[in-house]
């Protein structure tokens, strides 16, 4: 089967795609034609070996995906040879085939293409839980989505408007702010129009957001703290500008006794039942037309580098997909 591999770390010159043997499925494991692989950050970051992201070189690409099962390997129960699934981690699915573990992965109800439901896990999961869990959305209360146009940003966008709540948005073009007004954004703040955070004030009556949820990180995350209300909370998901240098607490109090918190999906997932509780919301909400899914970009397995440097350089809208075949 073809794989891509990154032989160190580094750029998006350092993918290569390789032939590598086909992968045989072990206890509590699905072997995986893989249809559609997401593209996201967390990638980026095992490229370029960042923190918690680094491991032993060389290694293989990709965590979220979409297929068929064509092996089952014992001890799995609820997924039989033929079944459609859809997984939030994975290593190595960027490829034609990858081992799943069984309780990463979810039936894709019909009607769901397989494209789709690459597109939404992962991202989808994460804006599930930032919205009804991180920071639980009231109704009437305005909240702040930076990157509103990108994979997280257009269904958090979405989820928030469910729940009754109000979006400001701030994006980077005139293109990304169609998007995000789409997506039902009530406000949306572009990063040329300089600072944000007195906009923000002064669309809340200087009240300031209940809640902003930051996936952008170094060049954000000073004016988000100063978008908040008193008693508000930032919500750090995510650094696609860089990691955010250390903070003194002290800030917090003369802030407004603010809340800072680190996120992430695996805390969100922890059980089985979680994960599917989260899983049937998202397909709910989109059979019943109440989120949609944006697609930005389709790649060969062959452009992986390619879709990397779209995605970095800020590109794209929606979400990205690497197609095997």
């Amino acid at each position: 089967m073809r794989a891509v591999r990154a032989a160190r770390y580094g750029g998006p010159e350092v993918l290569e795609v390789v032939d590598v043997p086909d992968p045989a499925q072990g206890q509590g494991q699905l072997l995986v034609a893989v249809s559609a692989a997401g593209v996201n950050f967390a990638d980026v970051y095992k490229r370029e070996g960042i923190g918690l992201y680094a491991g032993k070189t060389p290694f293989f690409l990709g965590g979220e995906g979409a297929g068929r099962v064509v092996g089952v390997g014992p001890d799995v129960e609820g997924f039989s040879e033929g079944d459609r699934v859809a997984w939030k981690y994975a290593p190595g699915s960027y490829a034609e085939l990858v081992l799943v573990d069984a309780r990463e992965a979810v039936q894709i109800p019909v009607g769901v293409p397989d494209e789709v439901a690459a597109a939404v896990l992962l991202q989808g999961l994460t804006a599930h839980f930032l919205a009804t869990s991180t920071y639980p959305v009231q109704a009437g209360e305005t909240v702040v989505v930076h990157a509103a146009a990108g994979g997280v940003g257009l269904l958090l966008t979405q989820i928030v408007k469910l729940r009754g709540g109000r979006v400001i948005a701030t994006v980077s073009t005139a293109e990304k702010e169609a998007a995000a007004g789409d997506a039902g954004a009530d406000e949306v703040i572009s990063y040329g129009e300089g600072e944000f955070a007195p906009r923000v004030r002064l669309l809340t009556e200087g009240e300031g957001a209940a809640a902003v949820y930051d996936g952008v990180g170094r060049t954000t995350f000073d004016g988000s703290l100063a978008s908040l209300r008193p008693r508000g909370c930032m919500v750090l998901y995510g650094a696609a500008s860089g990691p955010v240098p250390p903070v003194d607490l002290q800030r917090l109090n003369s802030g407004g006794s603010l809340y800072v918190t680190r996120p992430t999906l695996a805390h969100y997932t922890r059980t089985r039942e979680e994960f599917l509780w989260r899983c049937s919301d998202l397909f709910a909400w989109m059979a019943e037309g109440r989120l949609t899914v944006h697609i930005g970009g389709r790649y060969p397995l062959t452009d992986a580098a390619r879709a990397h440097r779209d995605l970095e350089g800020r590109k794209t809208i929606g979400k990205l997909l690497l197609l095997p075949s």
